[in-house]
């Protein structure tokens, strides 16, 4: 049959629009299609970590980063001032890798920066503060840029997959047909259902709210995370945001309208305090259901995002984990498609991202036990406490939830290979980050001995330069992912390995 499109991506919040953008830039044909008839503008995370903001720094989107996060900021001044301290300006800026676990607040100013797993990050290891809402916004634009197709108001009723592609049922009898079916739709994901992906994990046990109000009595609560005898709450960082965490349970109606009388209840119970919601602009509940998918793809349909991983939405682990997963995934399916990938590559998506998932889960999952009211969990808060407190832990922190640990393979031969690539500041004035901006992969040759290739013109890029800041290294090749899969050292100099590489991630050259 013939093909309406080579992959029909169900969900438009930033990691379908993400996945469309990689799949274009990479040379497929993606249809987007959401169920709401405009974005969601309800209050989500509110940042991004390292991984995330250099996988966009690498897509040309820095400025696009570095903009929305002084608006941010800008809203933190005010939060400040209104709460009686100042004028707000010393919050100029962020602290690198700032965070919390848990709701213990990490201080950046005890991280060591000069660790090696913190170096070599570029300007996009100085973004933090760029919300959910701001990072979709950015990703429509750039998606409406390549020209991705994007209709909203459609909803997905069915499917059935063969062997050549994807027979899509859409509301009203319409149906499309699709190589490939990636559901990148939320949590609660109707692609996952239908396709029948087993989804184990952990029941919910709080209930949780963040809204942005208008509040009174709102000085009364401080500011930042705040631990009570009945839960966790924050006020702030910016005008009018609240968050409440109660551990009586999961909501009895999880989609039942939030009310004003609904959050001051909320409120008051966790800080005891009288203080009363007079409106709500943005709300939503939520809770600490963690499960994660067995495989991420069954066939012709694959799962992105929260489709593919739920879990509390503490530290916005979700967000980052879901672009994570899109930067992955779409230059691999854009190669099936193309027709270039070698044996396996679909199948690598699943073998490196759900183990980011799975700890990921893990991780929330002790933050829920850190938070919670009682005297053992408080005990051990305490005991955390103290050692975040110290350079060791702070750092230790930092390394963890800023995604710069993140690895595709054992940690064996080169220590580059199998990391994100560092960031590297070239003599002609480029960063390496500069070069990824097209897609494709790349062989950045910084020495005259380092190795050509033939037959791969299509794929990677071959970019000579000279890096006076790493006077060791001849050659690296990096996926479009920015990961690290083969280098070499002016001490050996050779191409041993390369063309494996090449063949491995890649496929085969191209015929003379």
């Amino acid at each position: 049959m013939d093909m309406d499109t080579d992959v029909v991506v169900v969900g438009a919040g930033p990691v379908g629009l993400l996945l469309g953008c990689e799949l274009k830039l990479a040379g497929a044909h993606p249809l987007i299609v959401e169920r709401l008839a405009a974005p969601d503008p309800t209050v989500k995370a509110g940042s991004v970590n390292v991984a995330s903001a250099r996988a966009l720094d690498r897509r040309g989107l820095l400025p696009q980063l570095q903009a929305a996060q002084e608006q941010l900021l800008a809203q933190v001044r005010e939060f400040i001032r209104q709460q009686g301290g100042g004028d707000g300006g010393g919050a100029t800026r962020l602290p690198r890798f700032a965070a919390h676990f848990g709701g213990i607040t990490i201080d950046g100013t005890r991280i060591d920066t000069d660790d090696p797993a913190l170096a070599d990050l570029g300007p996009a290891g100085e973004v933090l503060a760029v919300s959910q809402q701001a990072v979709e916004a950015m990703l429509a634009a750039w998606a409406a840029e390549l020209g991705v197709e994007v209709r909203r108001g459609v909803t997905v009723t069915g499917f059935e997959q063969d062997e050549e592609g994807v027979t899509v049922r859409l509301a009203g009898g319409d149906e499309l047909r699709t190589g490939w079916l990636v559901g990148a739709d939320g949590g609660r994901s109707t692609v996952r259902k239908l396709a029948g992906f087993a989804f184990p994990g952990t029941d919910p046990e709080i209930t949780g709210h963040q809204a942005m109000v208008d509040l009174e009595g709102g000085e009364k609560l401080g500011r930042g995370w705040q631990a009570t005898d009945t839960g966790v709450f924050v006020n702030g960082p910016m005008p009018g945001r609240i968050l409440t965490v109660q551990f009586d349970g999961p909501p009895a109606d999880r989609d039942a309208p939030i009310t004003a009388e609904e959050l001051t209840a909320a409120l008051r119970r966790v800080t005891g305090e009288d203080v009363t919601v007079t409106a709500v602009r943005s709300a939503t509940r939520f809770t600490d259901n963690a499960r994660l998918a067995e495989d991420y793809r069954r066939g012709r349909v694959l799962l992105a995002g929260d489709a593919a991983h739920v879990h509390s939405p503490f530290g916005g682990q979700g967000l980052n984990l879901g672009l994570g997963d899109a930067a992955n995934l779409g230059w691999k399916l854009a190669a099936v498609v193309r027709g270039t990938a070698p044996d396996g590559l679909l199948d690598s998506y699943t073998a490196e991202r759900r183990p980011v998932a799975a700890q990921v889960l893990d991780w929330t999952r002790a933050q829920v036990a850190l938070m919670r009211p009682r005297p053992y969990e408080r005990a051990l808060r305490s005991v955390v406490a103290d050692l975040l407190a110290g350079t060791d832990g702070s750092t230790h922190m930092a390394r963890k939830l800023s995604g710069v640990l993140q690895r595709i393979g054992p940690a064996d031969g080169h220590p580059l290979v199998g990391s994100a690539a560092p960031e590297l500041f070239l003599a002609d004035g480029s960063r390496l980050a500069d070069h990824f901006h097209t897609g494709g992969g790349l062989l950045l040759r910084l020495s005259p001995q380092a190795p050509d290739v033939e037959g791969y013109a299509d794929r990677v890029r071959t970019v000579t330069a000279s890096c006076p800041g790493r006077p060791g290294t001849a050659a690296l090749l990096v996926r479009p992912d920015g990961f690290v899969v083969w280098a070499s050292d002016l001490a050996d100099g050779t191409a041993d390995g390369l063309s494996e590489a090449l063949t491995t991630w890649f496929g085969a050259p191209a015929a003379a």
